[in-house]
């Protein structure tokens, strides 16, 4: 279900201006570069990061940044470049214009979670206000300091439901020296499955491993010295069959995948727990929901599952629910977490400790 439009935004400019707006209305949600619709489409007066922005502090020496939660992800992005630095998760939507506040609330990963890990490896502090309108900061602004109970992994991924971000502090890696990418076309979902369990158990290191089963290729990315890369390609493609993608159409590739450019633009989009095992089970949902196209990512841990826009929400979020498949679904219409529930009562008793008086959605809104 989407929200009505709101009569009126509130738009801090600064941490005292937020902390007056939280305090102000009975519900809130916050919402930065909207590039995650879904994700805000609530019954609550929306809060807008967008004036909250700016980078605070980057020290390229210790591989950390601090950025207000309004943020750019492409600034932040285009700024670590100059040093030769980046976010090794890769963060999604960086064209489109997410915010690295909205990045850590909806806690969305791009190819490089399958080598390096995701959002929640790489925060390191947080300032926030909570559903008391006080302003809070937890965690530290160096990769030494990890005193205390560790609040900014739990804000990775709430969603707005548990405060409304500030600022955060992140680590950052040096860059690969040079990258390389390869296509490999497969005859059935059988073959992809194989490829996508023993590829990450092989000396490769694959930086991503994703799947496209609309088109049945398999993608890899490789990082690292290029003296280093050219034998370990010929490797791979003695083993399967497949090339080297020119550096022209491995940037179109791996932009289209980030920007998610493949997905209906004017349909759903949901991001769904998967196993790369349950691949051939996709076909089922194509019957519930015909002209459905998918992405699997992180070889197979994540699908992304774009519905056209008259798809019937209620018959995907069953067929997800019978298959033990959660989601969460990104932009369109339909519940905010289709398929099997995944709420556990610590997450309840975090909501309860960090909003009291309810100022924010619930979990599931």
């Amino acid at each position: 279900m989407t929200a009505p439009a709101p009569a009126s935004v509130l738009r801090p400019e600064n941490e005292d201006e937020l902390v007056d707006a939280v305090r102000s209305v009975r519900r809130v949600i916050a919402t930065g570069g909207l590039t995650k619709p879904r994700l805000s489409a609530v019954n609550a007066t929306v809060l807008s990061t967008l004036s909250i922005s700016g980078i605070v502090a980057y020290e390229p020496d210790e591989f950390t940044f601090t950025a207000r939660a309004g943020t750019r992800v492409r600034e932040l992005v285009d700024t670590l470049a100059t040093k030769g630095q980046h976010l090794p998760f890769d963060p999604m939507f960086v064209l489109a214009g997410a915010t690295i506040g909205g990045t850590v609330a909806a806690g969305l990963s791009g190819a490089g979670r399958l080598r390096f890990g995701g959002v929640r490896d790489f925060i390191l502090g947080v300032r926030f206000v909570d559903g008391g309108g006080r302003l809070l900061r937890m965690g530290g602004k160096v990769v030494k300091n990890a005193a205390g109970f560790d609040v900014p992994k739990l804000l990775v991924g709430s969603l707005g439901r548990l405060g409304v971000l500030a600022e955060v502090t992140f680590k950052v890696f040096p860059a690969a020296q040079a990258t390389r990418s390869l296509e490999f076309p497969v005859p059935d979902d059988e073959s992809a499955v194989r490829m996508l369990q023993e590829i990450p158990l092989g000396r490769w290191e694959p930086r991503a491993l994703e799947f496209d089963p609309d088109n049945r290729h398999v993608y890899l990315q490789l990082g690292g010295p290029d003296r280093a890369l050219k034998p370990i390609c010929r490797e791979l493609l003695a083993r399967w069959s497949g090339r080297v993608l020119d550096d022209a159409d491995a940037r179109a590739l791996w932009t289209e995948l980030r920007e998610c450019t493949w997905a209906h633009a004017d349909g759903s989009l949901l991001k769904a727990v998967f196993e790369a095992r349950r691949l051939p089970e996709l076909n089922s949902l194509r019957h519930v929901a015909p002209g459905s196209r998918w992405r699997i990512t992180s070889a197979g841990d994540v699908a992304m599952i774009s519905l056209p826009r008259d798809a019937d929400g209620t018959a995907v979020g069953a067929m997800l629910h019978d298959r033990g498949l959660s989601a969460l679904t990104l932009r369109g219409k339909g519940p905010l977490r289709p398929g099997v529930k995944t709420n556990h009562e610590i997450e309840n008793a975090v909501k309860l400790a960090m909003d009291q008086s309810s100022r924010f959605p619930g979990i599931d809104e």
